[in-house]
């Protein structure tokens, strides 16, 4: 690997913008694969506002979807959203070297799988995201708040490849913590982001004052938080029963904030309802748990997509 690593981010968006932006503060070579994007970043690069200060940058090269580089990239980060009908094998094939290490920073429960088994020789790191950011226009993004990331192999341990990928994202300007047990800190997450995501969409794009200020908003996002530790638990995660309390603080903490599920919907995007919602549902069903308030919001989800024809 050169002294500097090249980075590719498929799906430049506000996450994989932001972090692309980072990993250029750091002296990285970046570049991007964008869809509905490209004319803009073509024109004026990537604009980014940041309590971090200005982080616009122009990536080194901008390909679209479905090109190729002549080089593949040292780190491959992928950021799309895990959608029914998203082939992120074949988004990525085009850009995978003998050598590439494939970056995940993606929301949800049991996202790696198909792409460790489709490349098993390439190296695999599984990110979370712990930051408030939006993509306001083409080309422009809104980082308002944190912009952590918890990274490791997967499905387990710290190699070679998180340890210098650790390295480059502090340089950046971003804190860092590395896991032994990736999947553990994806359930973790999914404490926060499986309550707050959907009932964003059912309260039709609401913000996370909105729904903690709201009579009994926060109650139900407790009991949802609960129900969702306890599936980690029955899945060999426990943790600790202190983070709700964590979370439900510093949710009060940011500034009011739509998060991402709440702005597809609201832009007439599809939701990562399954990857964010369902797939915990589902483990509960395995499980022989009982989640009424998950189960609740996961099937008004499904009739709200069946009445505005969204599947």
């Amino acid at each position: 690997m050169k002294n500097t690593p090249s980075v590719l981010i498929v799906g430049a968006g506000a996450i994989g913008s932001f972090y692309g932006a980072i990993l250029k503060r750091a002296g990285c070579s970046v570049s991007t694969v964008l869809r509905s994007d490209y004319d803009a970043v073509r024109a004026q690069g990537i604009r980014l506002t940041s309590p971090l200060g200005d982080l616009s940058f122009e990536p080194d090269h901008v390909y679209r979807d479905g090109d190729q580089a002549d080089e593949a990239p040292d780190f491959l980060i992928l950021c799309v959203k895990v959608l029914p009908g998203v082939d992120r094998v074949a988004l990525v094939a085009p850009w995978m070297g003998k050598k590439t290490c494939l970056v995940l920073i993606e929301n949800g429960l049991d996202i790696e799988k198909e792409l460790a088994d489709a490349y098993p020789d390439n190296p695999l790191v599984s990110c979370l995201a712990f930051i408030a950011a939006s993509r306001t226009e083409s080309g422009v993004v809104e980082h308002k708040a944190y912009g952590k990331l918890v990274l490791g192999r997967y499905p387990e341990g710290i190699d070679a490849n998180c340890r210098t990928l650790s390295g480059l994202f502090i340089d950046g300007g971003i804190k860092i913590d590395l896991t032994e047990r990736v999947v553990g800190e994806r359930w973790r997450k999914c404490v926060w982001n499986t309550p707050f995501n959907p009932l964003s969409v059912i309260a039709n794009g609401a913000d996370t004052r909105t729904i903690l200020d709201t009579e009994g908003g926060e109650v139900l996002i407790r009991a949802m938080m609960a129900e969702v530790m306890s599936v980690a638990a029955a899945e060999g995660y426990p943790l600790d029963e202190g983070l709700v309390d964590q979370n439900i603080d510093a949710t009060r903490k940011m500034p009011a904030y739509k998060n991402s599920m709440a702005l597809d919907y609201l832009n007439d995007r599809p939701i990562e309802r399954e990857a964010v919602l369902g797939n915990v549902v589902a483990l509960a069903m395995h499980h022989g748990i009982a989640v009424p308030h998950l189960n609740t919001v996961l099937v008004t989800l499904k009739m709200r997509a069946a009445l505005e024809g969204r599947g």
